[in-house]
């Protein structure tokens, strides 16, 4: 499988403070990626720099093959690059639908009824709220929509930052098994996620960030069952 993002010695942080002090990662074609760690190990920022919405120092960051150091988000989107934030992901004022529709708000009108419909398929919860405001959805629909307006403009890598996040179990499991189905549409996943455990469980490849750098990485799997990534992060 060919690497969709190659990441190498990548620091940064937010203007001159340096959070991030050289990662490196990669994520191949098809993969689910997981990067797990403690509370302020540079998890969010390194997504952040990578979208163009944190400061870049050093490093390197490619994309199928083309050199994206640095670039600003709105660049990254046209390259097929999507991002979905903890928190501030969606329009509280707007319904549901105009939500989706600022999705693809480049795009022709055909097409974000095409991703719309998609959208509906992928979470049916959505469907029935289509005219509600975004502020009267429960924490798991707003990170549904949140996820589906990213995947309205058609991206092939799609980030995410803690998507289940305060979530009930039954939306932990959900979100993260729609997450992972996407991948049957030849969308790439790279997800940070605080809830380690089910985070690797779904994951071919997991990364462990502390203090700013890459302290383990392996399959999924063997992360799992790792004696020290368990004690560290797993509760066991």
């Amino acid at each position: 499988m060919s690497k969709v993002l190659e990441v190498t010695g990548l620091e940064g942080g937010y203007g001159k403070i340096q959070i991030l002090k050289g990662i490196d990662l990669h994520v191949k074609e098809g993969e689910f990626v997981t990067i797990i760690g403690p509370n302020g190990c540079g998890k969010s920022t390194f997504l952040k720099v990578l979208f163009g919405l944190a400061t870049h120092h050093k490093g390197t960051v490619v994309h199928n093959q083309v050199n994206v150091s640095g670039w600003r988000a709105d660049r990254l989107v046209d390259r097929g690059i999507a991002y979905v934030p903890q928190i501030d992901n969606v329009f509280p004022s707007l319904s549901v639908r105009e939500n989706l529709q600022m999705g693809g708000i480049k795009m022709t009108a055909k097409k974000v009824r095409s991703g719309i419909e998609r959208a509906c398929k992928t979470f049916p919860d959505l469907e029935p709220r289509m005219n509600d405001l975004a502020a009267s959805l429960s924490g798991g629909e707003r990170q549904m929509l949140a996820i589906s307006r990213a995947l309205i403009s058609n991206p092939t890598f799609l980030m995410l930052d803690e998507p289940t996040a305060a979530l009930s179990p039954r939306y932990q499991q959900e979100i993260l098994a729609n997450i992972d189905a996407l991948r049957s549409e030849g969308i790439s996943v790279l997800l940070v996620e605080q809830n380690a455990k089910k985070g690797l469980q779904f994951a071919d490849i997991g990364y462990v960030l502390v203090s700013g750098e890459t302290a383990i990485a392996g399959k999924g799997e063997d992360l799992l069952n790792n004696p020290d990534v368990g004690r560290l992060f797993l509760g066991g």
